[in-house]
């Protein structure tokens, strides 16, 4: 099936927020927790309203700033910087900012919102919290950008708050992740092609995309052992993975094998691992992301995009997908994305 036959960009916008709004409810909450409230986790409906988090409202910021980047000409890094700022800084503005927003992405979107300010400046580099790569699903999506373009555009969002090398590394990888799937590549090498991509990658720094800004840190001597460094945590994380799937165990909390998903490159493992544990079943997968120790709604919100880019979206409950808070903006981006596929 061909990315525009599925729709991947419209499944993987409507799986994020679903994971969001299922694991909203269960985030800080261990599994027994969960389950008290819940019953059974292969059963967990969608919560009633179906809230979405943070992670969703800034997939949506820079799902705008990527659309108004692209109306402007040919992706760059200045041409995508100014807007996607913009909006990062009106979502920390926003009154319907209350969701539990992380502190590094308030902390840095507050220093962003002096426009004086080179970002490099606010970017937060010793954080490599997932609200890096929780937000960065559109540009795994957007349709007629280079391997180059999409790398510097998804280490370039992470940098404007989380500007810790494996957060860029991680943000690279989520969109690769969801790029390939709803490319339709074969699942089950999948965890392959990411490693790959990541031993191609460990020591390329894209210094047009993000400038000096590894000379923040007085712990890398040069800019490519500074990447190494974001790199080799995440090759850690996939190695994890493989290992967890080479015995796979659905019953059990997946944040125990790969990670609680509070830093970027556990919450890409366990994620992908939520996904990969049943990647023909996307509920299941959205309902096993959410039913987690760690950070549930996060976790869920990747399971959701990975499992949407692949099957498309037609695969999510006519009335789940109608219930979603930001339905309609979330649909209109993928219809453009689709379209333009």
């Amino acid at each position: 099936m061909t990315t525009t036959a599925k729709r991947a960009a419209t499944g993987a916008l409507i799986g994020l927020a679903l994971g969001d709004a299922l694991g909203f409810p269960t985030e800080f909450n261990d599994v027994p927790t969960i389950l008290a409230k819940t019953g059974p986790w292969r059963e967990m409906g969608l919560p009633r309203p179906a809230l979405v988090t943070d992670d969703t409202q800034m997939t949506l910021a820079l799902a705008r700033g990527i659309r108004t980047a692209g109306d402007r000409g040919p992706i760059a890094p200045l041409r995508l910087t100014r807007p996607v700022r913009e909006e990062f800084v009106d979502w920390y503005h926003s009154p319907e900012n209350n969701r539990a927003p992380g502190n590094t992405c308030l902390l840095a979107c507050s220093l962003l919102d002096r426009p004086e300010r080179d970002w490099r400046d606010a970017s937060q580099i010793g954080s490599k919290g997932c609200g890096a790569n929780m937000r960065v699903v559109p540009v795994g999506l957007v349709p007629g950008w280079s391997d180059e373009e999409r790398a510097g555009a998804a280490q370039l969002q992470s940098a404007l708050t989380h500007g810790h090398p494996t957060a860029l590394a991680a943000s690279d990888l989520t969109a690769r992740a969801v790029h390939l799937l709803a490319r339709g590549i074969e699942v089950t090498g999948l965890v392959g092609l990411l490693r790959s991509y990541a031993l191609e990658n460990r020591t390329r720094y894209h210094e047009r995309w993000l400038g000096d800004l590894w000379q923040r840190t007085a712990s890398d001597a040069t800019p490519e052992s500074f990447m190494a460094r974001g790199w080799d945590e995440c090759l850690g994380a996939l190695d994890r993975l493989a290992a967890a799937l080479r015995a796979p165990s659905p019953e059990t909390d997946p944040c125990l094998t790969t990670g609680a998903g509070w830093i970027a490159e556990e919450a890409l493992a366990t994620a992908l691992q939520c996904f990969l544990l049943f990647p023909d079943e996307p509920l299941l997968a959205l309902r096993r992301a959410a039913c987690t120790s760690g950070d549930s709604d996060s976790i869920a919100c990747l399971a959701g995009a990975f499992a949407g880019a692949h099957l498309g979206a037609d695969v999510w409950p006519r009335d789940w997908e109608g219930r979603i808070e930001y339905r309609e903006e979330l649909l209109a981006f993928g219809a453009l994305w689709d379209a333009a596929s």
